[in-house]
């Protein structure tokens, strides 16, 4: 799989950038994961008090892409969320496509 990991408005320590890429990674055993970007920072202007972060995650597998965003007031809980949600997402897809071999 290749994994870029980019960021914005944030300094991208290893120990971020080592959690985002475990997390990710560990979606493989869903689906055959071709490519995945992962977009990691502050959003600025946020109406609420304090610091807002967001991740996003774009996973590319054949013929599927899914993009997941979410913003939470830490870091590793927007990554943990968009890994709980692509789990979700993923097999959810792979379900579908066993039926659909059974099926068909």
């Amino acid at each position: 799989m290749q994994l870029t990991i980019e960021h914005k408005n944030i300094e991208l320590t290893d120990a971020i950038r080592g959690y985002a890429e475990e997390k990710i990674s560990s979606l493989e055993k869903y689906a055959d994961i071709i490519k995945a970007d992962v977009d990691l920072g502050r959003v600025t202007n946020h109406q609420n008090k304090g610091e807002v972060y967001f991740c996003e995650a774009h996973i590319f597998i054949a013929g599927k892409d899914f993009f997941v965003k979410r913003e939470e007031e830490d870091i590793y809980k927007a990554i943990d969320n968009v890994k709980d949600h692509l789990k979700n997402e993923l097999a959810t897809w792979k379900d579908r496509q066993v039926s659909e071999r059974r099926e068909g």
